[in-house]
């Protein structure tokens, strides 16, 4: 089970069809039949795909009628991606500076 937020978004994001999902759901909202029409795969693995995502936060569903729709959850993909980024920065950042030894003069 992963708990870290970020463990979560890289496992997500770690799959190439999980990916071009994110794409297509970030221009519209789309049905997991849409989805599996548009991937040539079966509902029930775009249904996992999904399960992923959402479990990451990156997508949010709707239902509507008879059909539920995922949308990208914008948001937490940049807030993630941008936690991430702090975290290569931070330890640079935070590093206690080894002090210069002194110079001579000339």
């Amino acid at each position: 089970m992963i708990v870290n937020p970020l463990d979560a978004l890289f496992q997500a994001l770690a799959s190439v069809p999980r990916r071009q999902i994110l794409a297509f759901l970030g221009q519209t909202a789309l049905s997991t039949s849409d989805l599996a029409a548009r991937f040539g795969m079966t509902p029930p693995a775009v249904s996992r795909h999904l399960s992923v995502l959402q479990q990451a936060g990156l997508v949010s569903a709707e239902r509507q009628g008879q059909r539920v729709l995922y949308r990208l959850h914008r948001d937490a993909l940049l807030d993630g991606l941008a936690r991430f980024a702090s975290e290569l920065d931070g330890p640079l950042r935070h590093a206690p500076q080894k002090p210069h030894a002194p110079r001579e003069a000339i």
